[in-house]
C-alpha cells in the first residue's frame, strides 16, 4: 500500500494562497495517477484535482483557475498550489493514488485548510 503524508495546510485569509505537499512511498510513484481530495465538515469527500503519470491535469469546476496540481517524481511528491482562496475552500485536504477512478483505500492524515478573516 502507498503511504501518504500531507502537509502545508493552515489558516489563511480570503484571497490568500497556500501550497500543499503530499509525500508518497513507492518506487514506482512516477507511474501513479494521483489526486487531491477535500472533505468539509458535514460533507462528503470530493475530488478536486488529478494528475496523470504524464503530467496531464484535471480540476473540479469549483477550483478551476485557482488551484494547480503538480508533481515531482524525483521527490515522490505531489503538490496543490491554491490561490484566491475562499471560505468555502475550508476543509481537510488529502491526496491519494487513484486506480480506475477509485481512490486507494489507504488514506493519510490529511492537512487542515481554514480560510477565514
Amino acid at each position: 500500500q502507498v503511504q501518504l503524508v500531507e502537509s502545508g495546510g493552515g489558516l489563511v485569509q480570503p484571497g490568500g494562497s497556500l501550497r500543499l505537499s503530499c509525500a508518497a512511498s513507492g518506487t514506482i510513484f512516477r507511474l501513479y495517477f494521483m489526486g487531491w481530495y477535500r472533505q468539509a465538515p458535514g460533507k462528503q469527500r470530493e475530488l478536486v484535482a488529478t494528475i496523470t503519470s504524464g503530467g496531464s491535469t484535471n480540476y473540479a469546476d469549483s477550483v478551476k483557475g485557482r488551484f494547480t496540481i503538480s508533481r515531482d517524481n524525483a521527490k515522490n511528491t505531489v503538490y496543490l498550489q491554491m490561490n484566491s482562496l475562499k471560505p468555502e475552500d475550508t476543509a481537510v485536504y488529502y491526496c491519494n493514488r487513484i486506480i480506475n477512478w477509485v481512490a486507494s483505500p489507504s488514506w493519510g492524515q490529511g492537512t487542515q485548510v481554514t480560510v477565514s478573516s
